[in-house]
């Protein structure tokens, strides 16, 4: 190994680790005639849940997907595989119908891989402090 080497291997074993997986494509849906079916997770495909098929992000992994002609997003949770081909991404049905996907069939989106306990974190928590009772 040169030094060059050396010093990629090094600076990568110490990166954060926190890699965000973004992609640009076109995304589609599943036909109503898979509902029921078995997904590659051994989950039954649901069109009325939030979810969706790619070819190689882990499981329960959570992934925003935004409509480019109408900037609507919806947050899945990836459960299925899909061959690689012209597509980044098929949404369920109620995924689709969130960014009003369902018409056209096929939409260009951007997949952004997102951690939902941070989603939820993101507005702090109040915290109302207590007031001494002067009745007394």
């Amino acid at each position: 190994m040169n030094l060059c080497s050396i010093l990629l291997v090094f600076l990568l074993s110490f990166s954060s680790g926190n890699t965000t997986y973004i992609a640009n494509g076109k995304a589609s849906y599943y036909a109503d005639r898979m509902q029921g079916q078995r997904t590659a997770s051994g989950e039954r495909y649901d069109k009325t849940q939030l979810t969706a098929a790619h070819p190689t992000l882990p499981f329960n992994t959570f992934v925003e997907v935004t409509n480019l002609a109408n900037g609507k997003s919806v947050i899945v949770k990836i459960n299925d595989r899909m061959p690689k081909g012209s597509r980044i991404i098929d949404l369920s049905r109620a995924a689709a119908k969130e960014i009003d996907m369902i018409r056209a069939g096929v939409g260009k989106v951007t997949l952004k891989e997102v951690n939902p306990m941070e989603e939820q974190q993101e507005v702090p928590f109040a915290v109302s402090e207590a007031k001494p009772d002067k009745t007394n």
